[in-house]
């Protein structure tokens, strides 16, 4: 009895927080009767509120070996081992729990909400499914199963979840956005920005839904100014909202809005570099030159958003090896033009080659062509949540799994963190590291990652000979080449030109060019029509620099191959930093129009480097603006200078490594062979130079 007392009087202690005097009560109990379950228990909870985690265990089972039928010593060591980060432990405590208390609602919360952290999201609904018939009124229940459901790409099943917990709590904001969410997801985009626009009525400071409004307004409906506005108000509120920072700087660089532009870099820079996740690691590309502050923002991001999971795939010994490509643009988009021929011309008596689409058919001549080239195994995958898309792609059997989209486009790094295959590869879609455990090895050359810069990489990298840009020979140029007055140029005037998305205009390369333009009379630069507010804007900056407005021409966009046809009009491309043209400068080579570049010092800013030198033309790298810009000028006012080079690049088009398919294919299918080589001799994947 003596010692229930003193053990009730410890609760007490413990709920007033008087945390020594229920540490000193428990102690006396304990020092007379050592095995009393009770006592431990009482004494785990104590040492819990006092963060000695590693003693609250080790007296949880304490209790729970003196009286293995105590339900809430298991349930709160399971919360306790949660919070250690030993997930599975605690599922395993939460399951005994369980089998002593099943009609309890508490630990079935807990366990569905842990199997969600985990992302086994089916078993979370299932958990979710036996709360909710003990505790239909659970409106926070019923959001979350909504959210499990939705990670399953079960849209519809989600949004009737979300619509239960509305009908409980109708006013609760986050249920609200994660609703509005899914009816994007499911292509009802007008009801989604009317969800927004509700929550934000109802919630002027609710961060979250401002980012996501503008989200929506900008990639669904290129609503630029309105997203623009969307983000200044979120970041006001919170400056520190996630990815808030970075997707305001990209949206204001889509307007070529350039005010405040250092000061926005800089203090992405100071986020990125305190592990904030302040900027996707795609937006941070358009602004960083650094390596380091580049893998630090990918590593964030991963970490964040793509935890890894325990492996799933099971290695299999074939015949040929499986190849598997994971893109969400298997159709008519850059990554399909540069990757078709390669696809075609894989060594079917070696590889064995699969596509896992995320996209969708878009009817073009370039899907059926790529539908030919993968001979019936191409999969939609886009329906599919990550663990399904994870088990097709084991099917499968897939021996090596090239991620080619990163994190640009309609990407899926969700299923690279499951690892679904023993070996698996960053390629092409995005240029630096995806700073994911999960990912082996990156494909790349010696200029865009030089010798000694392997540190910036949580992959392992692989040098490829010439650049690591597969190009496709097949790329048609339209016959119907227009003339200048066609595209607005002026008839003798000397064409500049830089066919990039704005987002890659920065003031600094803008300044540059505006000095050319200013040194050679009556030429003009040729942009790329992205949006009217980036139209004016430029043609404001420019004027601010002494050129006039119409001197820039801006071209609308067209097909791929009445685009290149009319890229032959232009006489220099100039290209950009810190990211610089990549499928857009060999578009331009392919097209005849030399490329003036200047290196880089990060991935993104080196890939120009690497056409031109596979090309035959590194003449055209520069290293300082003065360089770039003498170099620019000299072409301009030296036209036989300009055509030798013009003739040099016709020359070497059909002869030089860069537009060479069949060579990249053997190539690129010897790093494959040496990955895998690497795999069955059970080593640890290490980088290495194709020669």
């Amino acid at each position: 009895m003596f010692g229930a007392q003193l053990l009730q009087q410890a609760g007490a202690a413990l709920q007033q927080g008087r945390l020594g005097e229920a540490e000193s009560l428990c102690a006396r109990v304990l020092q007379a009767a050592p095995h009393d379950a009770a006592a431990h228990y009482q004494m785990a909870l104590v040492k819990t509120a006092l963060q000695r985690t590693d003693d609250a265990l080790t007296h949880y089972d304490a209790a729970l070996a003196a009286n293995p039928a105590l339900a809430e010593a298991w349930n709160n060591r399971g919360s306790l081992l949660w919070n250690m980060g030993r997930l599975d432990e605690a599922l395993e405590s939460y399951d005994r729990t369980l089998l002593l208390m099943p009609g309890a609602p508490g630990p079935w919360q807990n366990r569905a909400n842990l199997l969600t952290q985990m992302m086994r999201f089916t078993e979370a609904v299932g958990s979710f499914d036996r709360l909710l018939a003990l505790s239909p009124g659970n409106a926070q229940a019923w959001a979350r199963r909504g959210s499990a459901l939705r990670w399953l790409r079960a849209y519809d099943a989600a949004l009737a979840s979300y619509d239960r917990a509305l009908a409980i709590a109708p006013r609760d904001c986050i249920t609200l956005n994660d609703r509005a969410i899914v009816l994007r997801d499911l292509g009802r985009i007008d009801e989604a920005l009317e969800c927004y626009d509700r929550i934000i009525a109802a919630n002027p400071g609710y961060a979250e839904g401002l980012f996501n409004r503008a989200t929506v307004r900008w990639v669904e409906r290129a609503r630029l100014g309105p997203a623009i506005a969307d983000l200044e108000q979120a970041v006001a509120i919170d400056p520190d909202s996630p990815y808030a920072q970075g997707m305001l700087l990209h949206l204001k660089m889509y307007a070529c809005d350039w005010r405040g532009f250092e000061a926005a870099v800089a203090r992405l820079d100071d986020a990125v570099r305190a592990g904030q996740p302040a900027a996707e690691p795609f937006v941070y590309q358009g602004v960083s030159s650094s390596p380091a502050d580049l893998l630090r923002c990918a590593a964030t991001h991963a970490a964040h958003r793509y935890p890894p999971s325990p492996a799933r795939f099971r290695a299999r010994s074939h015949d040929r090896i499986r190849l598997g490509y994971v893109s969400g643009e298997f159709r008519a988009q850059a990554t399909a033009y540069l990757m078709a021929e390669m696809y075609e011309r894989h060594d079917r008596a070696r590889f064995e080659i699969f596509a896992f689409d995320n996209g969708y058919d878009d009817g073009s001549p370039m899907r059926r062509r790529l539908e030919a080239a993968f001979a019936g195994k191409l999969t939609p995958i886009a329906g599919l949540s990550d663990g399904g898309a994870a088990e097709a792609i084991m099917a499968a059997e897939i021996d090596i799994l090239v991620n080619l989209n990163g994190y640009f486009g309609d990407h899926r790094m969700g299923i690279f963190a499951q690892r679904p295959a023993p070996i698996q590869v960053n390629y092409l879609g995005f240029p630096g590291t995806l700073g994911a455990d999960t990912i082996d090895y990156i494909i790349a050359d010696e200029t865009v990652i030089p010798p000694g810069e392997e540190k910036y990489y949580t992959e392992q990298v692989v040098r490829l000979p010439g650049s690591y840009q597969v190009n496709d020979a097949k790329r048609e140029i339209a016959a119907d080449i227009p003339a200048k007055a066609d595209c607005g140029l002026p008839a003798g005037a000397f064409v500049f030109c830089n066919f990039n998305s704005c987002y890659k205009l920065t003031p600094g390369t803008f300044a540059e060019w505006m000095a050319i333009l200013n040194a050679v009379p009556g030429s003009v630069l040729w942009l790329l029509e992205n949006n009217p507010i980036a139209t004016a804007n430029l043609r404001r900056e420019a004027e601010a620099r002494g050129v006039a407005g119409e001197r820039l021409v801006f071209a609308p966009m067209i097909a791929l191959s009445s685009h290149l046809a009319r890229l032959g009009l232009a006489d220099l491309f100039l290209d950009c930093l810190p990211y610089n043209g990549h499928t857009t400068a060999s578009d331009a080579l392919w097209a005849g129009v030399p490329v003036l570049t200047r290196r880089g010092t990060a991935f993104a800013g080196r890939v120009a480097a690497s056409l031109l030198k596979a090309v035959g033309l590194p003449e055209l790298i520069t290293e300082t603006p003065e360089q770039y810009r003498a170099l620019a000028l000299s072409l301009a006012r030296d036209p036989s200078n300009l055509q030798a080079l013009k003739a040099k690049l016709a020359a070497n088009r059909r002869t030089m490594p860069l537009f060479d398919a069949a060579r990249f294919t053997r190539n690129i299918e010897s790093a494959y062979a040496r990955m895998m080589e690497t795999f069955r001799q059970g080593a640890v994947p290490r980088g290495f130079r194709v020669d």
